[in-house]
């Protein structure tokens, strides 16, 4: 009892003792503003940094600002006497809109915990600039001293704890959270795992950047805020891909402050869901099947029904299946790979297996392997133990076809089909979860046409009868074969050299072909002639036939590096960034389709482009940061920067001529 009645005349003598003997400056009013009062208190402790407390207390209808006030209103700001350093922390604000116009900020009572580092002075002297809104807005000065020398207000740390309470956390309220912009909106996406209620987003305001008011998205335990983004004239929304935004992220009282990297988002208006990415996997990995690397394969696999047409359903269904099961399980085997690239963080991206020459041979080797038995030089039979072995152990040789789905699958590697590239992009910077998710879905959509024989053995069985017209089936697939074996032969020339490879694609096309004579005669090599110059003829833009001068490339390439994207912009000038991998089939489907047309090159050719260009044929560290750093991990990437794009726009994988020329014009700015 003592004890108490003891602090009871202490904090009573504290109470009466003139605000001029404790560092507090009271609470201020201005003449002209009769709806806000502020007061200024400091703990100024020997030896360690001086804390200080704003309060701020406002009448009903009146709000102040949060650090980026939004569309309108200034921040509080306070002005010393002699420089400081000083740490200022901010609340979770709360957001209004008052006609159309959006801001963030505070109403009522609001405590700002702010702390001096460094010596300090006896007496502080400062002016508090602090604007106030309602109907109409006033900006006051407040001019205050502080008397450091006198001991501190007893309820100071009491206070200033209680402040530290509304500040947002650094952690607790998400792990993961992602952001995206296009068609002129933020997308910020996050994941909480005890779901959403209320939720707030706050940014913090980028030069020549105004963030409209969120719409708030909940599936489940996911968020999706999305919001307008403008200039603030009515022009054409600033790029944010590249840039980091700070933002406060909120929800039923409690906050936490993040920093986030925007990235690319789909375009349109639906945000990019897991829905959506999964679906676009979908369709990534069915598109694969009609690429020149995996169409002989499924060809091949359609040739081997023809030859065998009296084969039950049963025994196609099987077959089939196996060779689906190859596909999905390939796709699993590279979400391992890619998963033991991250966690031992080395560099990440689709097909970097066709960077190592000694897989390339081995690919070499076996679709040459499979031309040259296509094309009745040899016969591959397998002795009677293995076979039987394999027909025990596997159904009818269910090894094999399972085999050759997972061989379909590597072919398919060096494709970056439409869709399939924003599906990689993702799932090489999503959670592991995610990424096996994707990888799962992208080798469902590659074996939905197997699953598709599998489920319908009929229409594999209705092919017509056999006949004569198999050899030439059988030597047409086998010249595909060839073709993309000798594409697989032009990557070497990356590695050992262009002549050795160019010579050795000579010698087996030759052989080949007087194999095919000797085999089956004068007419079928007659034939075998001419499917091969249609074959060779589609395959050319695979086998390098650019850079043997059928298409000449007037565009003046410089090497690729963040420092000549810089230098560039400081100039003015516009860039267009190339990167490309001789083993990437959609890279090539770009340079002959869209980036050697005339108007292309006359565009680029220009006096104020800097064309920059990357090559992933190899490992090279510095392209693998250029492309992570883009949220990106697979070639073809193209970006634009220019004075109208400074943080430059990233086009879709399969280039578009129109679109490549009217962002290229857009880069120009005013």
């Amino acid at each position: 009892m003592y004890a108490f009645l003891r602090q009871l005349v202490l904090c009573l003598f504290w109470l009466w003792l003139p605000v001029s003997q404790a560092a507090d400056s009271g609470w201020l009013r201005a003449a002209d503003n009769d709806h806000a009062s502020v007061r200024v208190r400091a703990d100024a402790r020997q030896g360690h940094d001086t804390r200080l407390l704003l309060d701020v207390r406002l009448e009903k209808g009146w709000k102040t600002y949060w650090r980026s006030p939004g569309e309108g209103g200034i921040a509080p700001a306070i002005s010393w006497n002699t420089p400081l350093e000083m740490d200022w922390r901010w609340p979770v604000p709360q957001r209004f809109e008052v006609a159309g116009i959006t801001t963030q900020g505070y109403d009522g009572s609001v405590s700002f915990p702010i702390t001096l580092r460094g010596a300090m002075p006896e007496k502080l002297t400062g002016v508090l600039t602090l604007s106030t809104c309602s109907n109409v807005c006033i900006l006051t000065d407040y001019p205050f001293t502080l008397d450091l020398s006198a001991p501190a207000d007893p309820q100071f740390s009491y206070d200033f704890s209680r402040a530290l309470g509304t500040l947002p956390l650094k952690e607790g309220l998400t792990s993961d959270m992602s952001a995206g912009f296009g068609d002129e909106k933020l997308r910020i996406t996050a994941t909480r795992e005890t779901g959403w209620q209320k939720p707030e987003l706050f940014i913090d305001t980028l030069a020549d950047t105004d963030f409209g008011k969120p719409v708030y998205r909940i599936d489940g335990q996911t968020l999706t805020a999305t919001l307008p983004v403008s200039d603030g004239w009515g022009d054409s929304a600033p790029d944010l891909r590249g840039k980091t935004l700070s933002l406060v992220l909120a929800d039923s009282g409690q906050g936490q402050e993040s920093q986030v990297t925007v990235g690319d988002a789909p375009s349109g208006d639906a945000p990019l869901t897991l829905a959506w990415i999964l679906l676009m996997a979908l369709a990534g990995g069915l598109i694969l099947n009609v690429m020149p690397c995996v169409l002989p394969v499924l060809a091949m696999k359609l040739g081997s029904v023809v030859q065998a047409s009296s084969t039950h359903r049963r025994v196609v269904r099987q077959q089939f299946m196996a060779s689906a099961a190859g596909i999905v399980t390939s796709f699993l085997a590279l979400a391992l790979m890619m998963t033991a690239l991250r966690l031992s963080n080395q560099a990440l991206g689709w097909g970097i297996q066709f960077q190592n020459p000694w897989f390339i041979a081995a690919m070499v080797l076996v679709m040459v392997g499979f031309s040259a038995s296509l094309l009745g030089l040899f016969e591959i039979r397998l002795s009677s133990g293995v076979s039987t072995f394999l027909a025990t152990r596997g159904g009818n040789g269910l090894v094999g076809h399972f085999c050759q789905g997972a061989f379909a699958t590597l072919l398919a590697t060096p494709c970056t089909a439409p869709f399939l590239g924003t599906a990689v992009s993702v799932a090489l910077i999503a959670p592991l979860s995610l990424l096996w998710g994707i990888f799962l879905v992208m080798g469902i959509g590659m074996s939905l046409p197997w699953l598709l024989i599998a489920a319908w053995p009929g229409l594999a069985l209705r092919l017509p009868r056999p006949g004569r017209w198999m050899n030439v089936v059988r030597i047409i697939l086998g010249l595909m074969m060839l073709a993309s074996g000798l594409w697989l032969a032009s990557l070497l020339a990356v590695h050992i050299g262009r002549v050795p490879t160019q010579a050795l694609g000579a010698f087996i096309v030759i052989t080949l072909l007087i194999a095919t004579l000797w085999r089956w005669g004068w007419r079928v090599a007659l034939w075998s002639a001419l499917a091969a110059m249609v074959s060779l003829g589609i395959s050319l833009p695979l086998i390098g036939a650019g850079q043997s001068g059928l298409a000449k490339d007037r565009i003046v390439w410089q090497p690729l590096s963040e420092q000549a994207i810089t230098a560039a912009l400081a100039d003015n000038k516009r860039v267009f960034v190339d990167v490309t991998a001789d083993w990437c089939v959609t890279c090539k489907a770009n340079k002959y389709n869209v980036l050697l047309r005339d108007e292309v090159q006359n565009a680029l050719s220009e006096p104020d482009v800097v064309a920059l260009r990357g090559d992933w044929s190899r490992p090279s560290e510095t392209i693998s940061q250029f492309l992570r750093a883009r949220q990106s991990a697979a070639v073809p990437f193209n970006q634009i920067y220019g004075p109208g794009l400074e943080q430059g726009r990233i086009l879709p994988p399969l280039l578009d001529r129109d679109d490549l020329l009217q962002t290229l014009n857009n880069a120009k700015g005013h």
